[in-house]
């Protein structure tokens, strides 16, 4: 099973929570200082919130597909790159409080697509050094990749 993962920055994390709570009927799986996570059954969906700037509105950060294994993260890096989409990949990095393996790629809008599997779960929100890591995305769109040296971690 695979799930769309959502990624949204958000000025008000507790009103964010109640409110994807109310929505989706389910409280966060992951809950840690700036971050929330749902994992949502039905509509299949991984949210996720990232803690913003007060004064910003909510805004995407990036958008994913969560797979099981590493093996079908390999096989999308290799039809997403026969497809001829750049790729980034990263493997056993600490991002969004877990250790996962995954590729990157962009949309035409400079949107960040990221495939991924979640292989253990971290309590550090750190991030491996060089790491393209669900770095914020910048007024401009900039996606993680060319802003991980921004700052954050989703």
């Amino acid at each position: 099973m695979s799930r769309v993962q959502l990624a949204l920055r958000v000025p008000d994390l507790d009103a964010s929570i109640a409110f994807y709570t109310r929505l989706f009927g389910v409280g966060p799986a992951k809950l840690r200082d700036g971050y929330a996570n749902f994992a949502v059954a039905d509509p299949p969906l991984k949210l996720v919130l990232v803690e913003g700037g007060g004064d910003e509105d909510t805004r995407m950060d990036h958008l994913g597909v969560e797979v099981e294994t590493t093996e079908e993260v390999q096989a999308a890096t290799t039809r997403l790159s026969e497809a001829g989409l750049a790729t980034a990949e990263e493997n056993d990095t600490t991002c969004c409080y877990a250790l996962q393996d995954k590729v990157w790629v962009h949309g035409p809008g400079r949107e960040p697509w990221e495939v991924y599997v979640v292989k253990a779960d971290a309590d550090s929100l750190a991030k491996q050094r060089g790491s393209v890591c669900c770095g914020p995305t910048d007024t401009a769109g900039a996606a993680p990749a060319e802003s991980a040296a921004a700052g954050g971690c989703c």
